[in-house]
């Protein structure tokens, strides 16, 4: 009698790349003998063995292959809603998240003025700059930092969904740079900055900054100008950005 190597499924453990579950999936292969076509009028036992077996491989298949489908739909979604959940507009800034700030001013020339922003522990910074900038009434500023924080929110801005794509980060980092201007919109002072944070293996991320978690210390070296800058609303971004056409109208 003439033997064929057939497959017998068993049930193991399929690990797919866009979970990082895993899911049941019947694909252990095994060869087993079953008689062959050429023997089923000599052998109709062995026929009916072999039928049997093989329908039972087809509803394995068909079930592995269904959960194989309900896995690869199941990634996307939950992709999808986390992409969604990733991306912000500019939120009000919320005040009193920097408790600890102090403000030294270090020189006065004229009307230009120099400050150092020192932030401590616990402090946000972002939320504290805001605030630096209405205390004094800031209309035109820069401004450059170092220090370390203890987890931060940075961001990519998506020309396409007018929103930031956030970037948080967790752990103790290095502020390697740090740098924002300060201009009005609508009448009162923003502060607009980007910062490269270094890891423990000394790699970086950067971005633009929503959040910051001062610890132990963040020094900002501020400079103040006379004149001040303003903004306007861009309408193919959806951004407020520096618009000198606005000082030039007014000193006219």
């Amino acid at each position: 009698m003439n033997m064929k190597p057939t497959i017998e499924i068993n049930e193991v453990t399929f690990e797919t790349e866009g979970l990082k579950s895993s899911q049941p999936v019947l694909v252990e292969f095994a060869t087993r003998m079953e008689p062959s076509f050429d023997d089923v009028g000599r052998n109709p036992e062995g026929a009916k063995f072999g039928q049997k077996k093989r329908m039972k491989i087809e509803t394995y298949l068909f079930i592995a292959g269904g959960l194989i489908c309900m896995v690869g739909i199941q990634a996307p979604m939950v992709s999808a809603e986390e992409d969604g959940a990733a991306y912000v507009k500019s939120q009000p800034i919320e005040k009193g998240k920097a408790p600890g700030m102090q403000v030294q001013l270090l020189s006065e020339n004229h009307e230009r003025k120099e400050y150092a922003v020192i932030f401590t522990k616990g402090d946000e910074a972002f939320s504290g700059l805001n605030e630096f900038a209405e205390k004094f009434h800031v209309t035109s500023a820069h401004f450059t930092a170092i220090g370390a924080l203890r987890g931060a929110t940075l961001a990519w801005f998506s020309p396409e969904r007018k929103m930031y794509k956030k970037i948080p980060i967790e752990g103790q980092l290095e502020v390697a740079s740090m740098i924002g201007d300060i201009a009005l919109f609508n009448g009162k002072p923003v502060v607009h900055t980007h910062m490269v944070v270094g890891l423990p293996d000394g790699t970086a991320r950067a971005g633009h900054v929503l959040e910051a978690h001062v610890w132990p210390t963040l020094e900002v070296m501020v400079t103040v100008e006379s004149n001040a800058m303003r903004k306007s609303l861009d309408p193919e971004t959806g951004l407020a950005l520096i618009d000198p056409g606005l000082a030039n109208k007014e000193e006219k």
